[in-house]
């Protein structure tokens, strides 16, 4: 008996120690205000975390690497990608090319929720007829293969990079509505469409998706509380904390808000991977290093100098889809090498050491950055990447901070015309207020198709722009002549439209296979043997994996004790 109560009473000890300590708000360490208390004016301290990977994505712990460096030839004579060490911050990349389902997808969500918008459909659709050539017969991939479910998990091809990034944009929304609604901060979808008891409520409303005639979810204009009240809110939104909220739908009328980003629930964007991560990604060198010290090189994606398996059950296979020669896109009858004569699904092949399925043939692939021969010259030597077009977001009612929104209740973005925060002054004078009279209607400012808002461009454009009298082009790396720019991309097919794509396809010659190798393509023009995937910036410490790895100890912050 003595010994039972001996442990019972160690077990209370340790669930008091555990609930006491559970009962201590945390402190601010530079004023000593509580955090999380209603009662002192609400200051909020998040959940500290670091974020998963959004669906789809494996990360990619980043570091430095010789970009460049895997190619062991220049066959083309371009000296475009030039050996040069540059470092790449971890992220998160498709596991898979787009494929052709995926695509289907969007275009679904285009046509329930825009019916009566065929140009928006229209745009979306991919090129099909990238398969028409004039001398084969590949008329039925022309009617197939994007629809056809049999090519439903082979990559999608004839998309643009203009339309790759408006999928990234609705991917991105389309992610984060599902994580809000699935988690009843943001109402449910079986009561958005009317299969909930709020479904009256969310008839009603006007920030729903999926409908027709309801405002799309936007991430952007969500973060900014522009998507509230019936038909919005969900039955598990986040308490709001701050003296100044009003009673709203929380349990016992308590008040609630929408989630912040803050809170570490929302995805970051999807978007294209720049060529340094895109080419960091496919060599896969992480798989070859210990301790810092790399093993081997790669010239392809996986180990070796050859391009067939040296593995004994898949021994001579082809270890990615690719041309072997003229006239050889297969292999032989009766024993294909590759089981490929276009594209081949979007899970085919080994893996990379990262788990990233084809970063070698099928496929081409779409990167975001612009292309630029001289890249390796003026690329800076940390998260290189070109093709920055800085924008802010259009205010609709700056006393309110309110954004405006185009008719697919996506935020308006106009070229930033500074490379600085703008004082409170600068700024309601792009919005046509003067600062004493930020509560006043905005008047509209005089057209200038030149340069934009006449009273913004008066106090930030660079005195040269001012002087010259020439459009003020809003680039803020400030490399561009604002004075004379007329055969600026006139006598050269190389433009800011020019855009780089990697990796080699079905229809490549094993050269292209190499990472290093890089090409280019006009931004609204698509081809047979060009996809995408996607990336995400990963936030945060940089290490994926730090279990069973040397760390620093360190102490938490006392707590500040008043007297």
């Amino acid at each position: 008996m003595k010994i039972l109560f001996t442990k019972t009473a160690f077990v209370l000890l340790a669930l008091g120690a555990v609930l006491s300590s559970c009962s201590k708000r945390e402190q601010s360490q530079k004023t000593g205000i509580t955090y999380n208390d209603k009662n002192n004016g609400g200051y909020v301290r998040f959940r500290q975390t670091h974020p998963s990977p959004g669906p789809g994505l494996v990360p990619i712990e980043g570091g430095t690497f010789v970009m460049g460096g895997s190619a062991d030839q220049d066959v083309t004579y371009d000296y475009n990608n030039v050996r040069r060490r540059v470092t790449v911050p971890s992220f998160y990349m498709d596991e898979t090319e787009v494929s052709n389902q995926d695509w289907l997808d969007y275009l679904h969500w285009t046509a329930v929720t825009f019916p009566n918008d065929r140009e928006l459909y229209y745009d979306a659709l991919p090129d099909t007829m990238v398969w028409r050539k004039p001398l084969s017969y590949n008329e039925p991939y022309v009617d197939n293969y994007l629809r056809h479910p049999a090519f439903q998990d082979y990559p999608v091809v004839g998309v643009t990079w203009d339309q790759a990034q408006e999928y990234c944009q609705w991917r991105t929304d389309r992610t984060n509505e599902n994580i809000l609604r699935e988690s009843g901060r943001m109402l449910a979808w079986k009561d958005l469409n009317g299969g909930g008891k709020q479904g009256a409520a969310a008839a009603a409303g006007t920030a729903g998706t999926g409908t027709a005639g309801a405002q799309p979810f936007n991430t952007d204009i969500y973060l900014n509380g522009q998507i509230r009240g019936p038909g919005a809110d969900g039955k598990k939104m986040m308490p709001d904390l701050s003296p100044n909220a009003k009673a709203g739908a929380g349990k016992g009328g308590k008040p609630v808000r929408p989630v912040r980003m803050e809170d570490g629930i929302l995805k970051q964007g999807y978007r294209l991977p720049s060529e340094a991560e895109w080419e960091y990604a496919a060599l896969a060198l992480a798989g070859n290093t210990q301790f810092e010290n790399i093993d081997d090189g790669k010239m392809y994606p996986w180990n070796g100098l050859g391009v067939r398996s040296a593995k004994s059950k898949t021994r001579g296979l082809i270890l990615a889809n690719f041309k072997r020669g003229n006239g050889d896109n297969a292999g032989v009858g009766g024993y294909l090498n590759d089981k490929a004569d276009i594209t081949a699904p979007v899970r085919s092949y080994a893996p990379n050491d990262f788990g990233l399925y084809n970063m070698a043939g099928n496929v081409n692939e779409w990167v975001a950055d612009t292309y630029r021969q001289t890249s390796f010259e003026e690329f800076d030597d940390f998260n290189p990447f070109r093709g920055n077009e800085y924008t802010n977001k259009r205010l609709a009612d700056p006393s309110k901070g309110l954004y405006a929104k185009d008719k697919y209740g996506r935020p308006i973005k106009d070229p930033a015309k500074s490379n600085k925060k703008l004082t409170y002054s600068e700024l309601l004078a792009q919005q046509g207020l003067r600062p004493d009279s930020a509560n006043a209607a905005p008047q509209a400012q005089p057209a200038d198709p030149a340069n934009g808002n006449a009273a913004a461009n008066a106090t930030t454009l660079p005195l040269a722009a001012k002087n010259s009298g020439k459009p003020f082009n809003p680039d803020l790396r400030g490399e561009k002549d604002t004075v004379n720019m007329a055969l600026y991309g006139t006598t050269t097919l190389v433009n800011n439209h020019s855009k780089v794509y990697k990796g080699g396809s079905w229809n490549d010659m094993a050269y292209w296979l190499n990472p290093a190798t890089r090409r280019f393509m006009d931004q609204d023009e698509a081809s047979a043997e060009v996809g995408f995937r996607c990336a995400m910036t990963l936030v945060g410490a940089p290490e994926i994996h730090p279990v069973g790895k040397p760390h620093y100890g360190v102490k938490k912050a006392k707590a500040y004790k008043s007297r």
